[in-house]
């Protein structure tokens, strides 16, 4: 399992689902868009804190980031 990859896919999966653009996610949990960008491209590992931060903003539990399909 590569979790940076399953975090990002994840990430995209779940915000695509609410219909927020990247822009609009970043906005909403206080992060950068070219950070949520690089989060779903895989380029860019992501603090305990900024993990808490967007399943807070896609209003799920933590868990669910880090699961493999």
């Amino acid at each position: 399992m590569d979790i940076i990859k399953v975090f990002g896919s994840n990430l995209r999966k779940y915000r695509t689902e609410q219909g927020i653009s990247q822009e609009a996610f970043a906005d909403k949990c206080g992060l950068h868009r070219t950070y949520i960008s690089a989060i779903e491209c895989y380029r860019r590992s992501i603090s305990l804190e900024n993990v808490q931060r967007i399943a807070d903003a896609l209003d799920i539990e933590t868990y669910k980031l880090f699961m493999e399909e």
